[in-house]
């Protein structure tokens, strides 16, 4: 189970893509509205969050998605359920709400239309609201036995429209490359084989940098909005690490043929004992050795008799 938080200011739009027909939607849980027709409900979500004009984001919209994996399990009952236990575990009490069920994908999945503006005027609160929203998934999760996803290595990419399809297409290049680079001007030059520019943000007017930037076919995302990993930070330090194993490695593959050498020199030096090998630079005089040649005694031929 994941959920998406998104905050607007008209309910018109929202409303209309929640209860859309083509979506084959089933309104499945709603509070504090008219049920008569669209336009009462967002009629009714409007006046409400009149009570406070001083708020200019009045609308939250937050769809609950789980695994296609739980899809026998999932009535429209027990998505409500779940639904507004996580709404209450967010702070999400004592405003208008519609809950409605869409047909259109092959994983079930609910969306969360509420008036930030409660039934006495006061604004909900969305301070760390996606920080939460992601703990509390999880905690539902565990708690009605869902499937647990493994991430985004098995998101259906075949499916997926822009701009998701190219933020997922540099999520799998940075996921292999980033390993086989010690530093950004590798790994700069490795990413642009793929088509994907580097871009960073800096602090101010100076040269600190805060963060980075990947653009392909037009569409420019930040790098903690890709996955966490890979941050600006993350990555930094990622690549660091990777010149560090790198070093170390180089100064073990040197010391393992230092170590080599020594002992060819060793083996060189006894072999040199063993057969009385005579090096260059020796006192050696080849013309008393032809000397010696010349008057070496010579044999003796064996006589013998013969018939």
């Amino acid at each position: 189970m994941v959920a998406k938080i998104i905050k607007g200011k008209g309910f018109k739009g929202v409303i209309n893509y929640v209860l859309d027909k083509a979506k084959q939607t089933e309104l499945i849980a709603a509070e504090g509205v008219r049920l008569k027709s669209r336009e009462s409900i967002i009629r009714n979500f409007i006046t409400q969050a009149g009570l406070n004009p001083k708020v200019s984001k009045t609308v939250s919209h937050i769809s609950l998605d789980f695994s296609a994996q739980d899809s026998d399990k999932l009535t429209n009952a027990k998505m409500g359920q779940i639904a507004k236990e996580y709404m209450t575990k967010m702070g999400i009490t004592n405003t208008q709400y519609i809950i409605g069920r869409h047909y259109d994908k092959e994983h079930p999945h609910i969306h969360i239309v509420f008036n930030r503006i409660n039934n006495e005027g006061k604004t909900i609160s969305d301070r760390n609201d996606r920080y939460r929203s992601e703990k509390i998934c999880k905690e539902l999760t565990e708690k009605y036995g869902l499937y647990f996803a493994q991430g985004k290595e098995n998101v259906k990419q075949h499916r997926l429209k822009e701009p998701d399809k190219t933020k997922y297409e540099i999520f799998d290049t940075l996921k292999a490359t980033i390993p086989k680079c010690k530093n950004w001007a590798e790994l700069k030059k490795e990413l642009q084989k793929q088509d994907i520019a580097i871009s960073f943000k800096y602090k101010g007017n100076t040269d600190e940098v805060q963060g980075v930037m990947f653009q392909k076919n037009r569409y420019t995302f930040n790098g903690s909005k890709i996955d966490r990993q890979f941050s600006y930070s993350k990555i930094d330090f990622q690549l660091k690490q990777n010149e560090k194993a790198q070093n170390i490695q180089i100064q073990q593959e040197n010391k393992h043929f230092q170590n080599q050498s020594s002992v060819l020199e060793n083996v060189g030096s006894v072999l040199g004992g063993l057969f009385n090998i005579q090096p260059s630079g020796t006192d050696y005089d080849p013309d008393e050795a032809e000397l010696l040649k010349q008057h070496k005694p010579k044999k003796k031929k064996k006589r013998g008799y013969y018939l």
